[in-house]
């Protein structure tokens, strides 16, 4: 399988390649189901002696890059078994502007039947013990809130500075808890925050939300780099502590 777009310039992307040239899990390529509508990924198994919980990690508007490929090693290395689908298909392209418009043309059926395929697989999975969480990271995250709708044998979604879901037609079939992760300088997907607040507060659902000082959009795979900023170092480092709390919680 190939990486979905030429993204070495993004930050974190040589941080993220080094981590999975020496990560000791396994980690590999799969592909779940045949023909046209298979659905493609990374998948990292934790090195642990018991069933674990799974998580599905939805990429980033660039595809499946090296950060989104270590962000599931991640996940393994503190005990959960990580898979993100790609949603290209494998399928390589000559700019970022290129990936953007791929992932800009998918239908939203499309993204469902790789998300409920790569559900189905995590909950029957023999080294998994049937609890699945699904996170994602900016387009990802917008399309984590979408996915809360669909399915209810989900344990938690965990979506990533995403625009957030205000429609009621898309809040009220929600059964699982919705934890944010949101960035201070992000007003553009911040500007969805208070209408979507208190549309899941008047449905009676669950929306934690969190605002990390200072960062900004992107902070996960920013706090990575050589070069990032305090603040955005900062985020990443409580954000990925306040995740993991809530997966070991599930």
């Amino acid at each position: 399988m190939m990486i979905a777009c030429p993204c070495a310039s993004l930050p974190g992307q040589d941080v993220a390649r080094e981590r999975l040239e020496s990560s000791p899990r396994h980690g590999e390529f799969i592909t779940i189901g045949d023909g046209p509508q298979a659905t493609r990924g990374f998948i990292v198994y934790p090195e642990v002696k018991d069933k674990a919980t799974a998580v599905v990690v939805i990429h980033e508007i660039f595809g499946l890059t090296d950060w989104v490929r270590s962000v599931c090693d991640q996940l393994a290395e503190n005990g959960f078994i990580a898979f993100a689908p790609d949603m290209l298909g494998g399928k390589q392209y000559e700019s970022l502007d290129d990936a953007r418009r791929a992932i800009g043309e998918l239908k939203p059926e499309e993204i469902r039947r790789h998300l409920d395929a790569s559900v189905d697989y995590l909950k029957a999975l023999p080294a998994a013990n049937g609890k699945v969480a699904v996170g994602g990271f900016c387009w990802g995250g917008a399309q984590t809130f979408r996915y809360a709708a669909t399915r209810s044998d989900v344990a938690a979604f965990f979506p990533f500075y995403g625009n957030a879901t205000t429609e009621a037609a898309m809040i009220d079939p929600v059964q699982a808890p919705v934890y944010g992760f949101f960035a201070e300088n992000d007003a553009r997907v911040n500007a969805t925050l208070p209408e979507a607040e208190t549309a899941w507060k008047a449905a009676g659902k669950t929306l934690e939300v969190v605002i990390y000082p200072g960062a900004g959009h992107g902070f996960m795979r920013a706090g990575e780099a050589a070069d990032a900023s305090a603040e955005n170092k900062a985020a990443r480092a409580e954000a990925w502590k306040r995740w993991l709390n809530l997966l070991s919680a599930l």
